[in-house]
């Protein structure tokens, strides 16, 4: 018969004061589990709270109608907003903050802001013509557009989409590896059905007869549903090649493509009955200014 003698435990030591540390960052970690859950005191966590009619003295004890408490309407909203994959590069963009008032600013800055102010306020998504907000580089068009969608979504409660037309064509192309879940209808889906969608950079892809029928498909389902779409590109609205007439060699080598030659004449036409135009003139901001909150 014999006994196992148990090892005796190995004395650590402790620098001076990591004790007492260690001690303290228990306590907190302790009180942060303990501490009871934030609970809305309008509320008490019901989501609901007692509607007022305006005149409290007057209001019965029997009155019991309820309304949705304000910390739900703030979550509906974050959600919201989460949903419209607004990317995190313009989540700071807002109408109140496109400046247009800066030295050598061109005109078109503020009249762009002003229609772009009026549509938020007024626009009906599912009857009015939508905007195609059309500049160069750094012009602030992007800018503009997300500053509609929040203030659509914040203000107004209309749910919204963005996308960039690049990232969407990807992920439709994505869908048809075998390898994923995703469908090319699980992706096109909410890009037809969201009340206001924005259309980022449209043309910034090679045309080919994949991305024209794309397009078609997207701008098509939309205008038959009367759904309001913002498009931004950077190209001007002007006809294809083919349309515009015979060029010399000289002028057919240093014309510079546009809308028409990017989306093809026959989605041109339907964006101009989709769409009112905004013209953007001027310099690139990002490269003047080395920022990027105009796009």
């Amino acid at each position: 018969m014999y006994t196992v003698n148990q090892p005796f435990p190995v004395a650590q030591t402790v620098p001076p004061g990591a004790k007492s540390k260690q001690s303290l960052q228990q306590r907190e970690v302790l009180e942060v589990i303990k501490a009871p859950a934030q609970v809305c005191p309008l509320c008490q966590g019901t989501g609901w709270k007692t509607a007022s009619n305006g005149n409290q003295e007057i209001r019965s004890i029997n009155d019991r109608r309820v309304t949705r408490c304000d910390c739900q309407l703030r979550a509906r909203t974050e959600s919201a907003l989460t949903a419209a994959r607004i990317p995190r590069r313009y989540e700071h963009c807002e109408l109140t903050n496109y400046d247009t008032d800066f030295p050598g600013a061109n005109p078109s800055l503020a009249e762009a802001h002003f229609v772009a102010t009026n549509f938020a306020k007024k626009c009906d998504p599912r009857g009015d013509k939508g905007l195609l907000i059309i500049g160069k580089i750094g012009t602030g068009k992007t800018h503009l557009a997300v500053g509609i969608i929040k203030e659509l979504i914040l203000n107004r409660g209309i749910p919204c989409l963005f996308y960039d037309y690049r990232e969407l064509l990807k992920e439709i192309q994505n869908s048809y590896n075998s390898t994923v879940q995703t469908t090319e209808l699980d992706v096109l889906r909410p890009v037809f059905e969201t009340d206001v969608l924005v259309l980022d950079e449209l043309g910034a892809v090679k045309p080919t007869e994949w991305v024209w029928d794309t397009v078609s498909l997207i701008l098509n389902t939309r205008y038959n549903d009367n759904r309001t779409t913002i498009i931004t590109t950077n190209f001007e609205d002007q006809p294809a090649a083919a349309v515009a007439g015979s060029l010399s060699p000289a002028r057919a080598a240093s014309r510079v493509e546009t809308l028409g030659d990017r989306i093809g004449e026959r989605m041109r036409s339907r964006l101009h009955e989709m769409c009112r135009i905004v013209s953007l003139d001027g310099t690139d901001f990002r490269q003047k200014f080395r920022s990027a909150s105009f796009r």
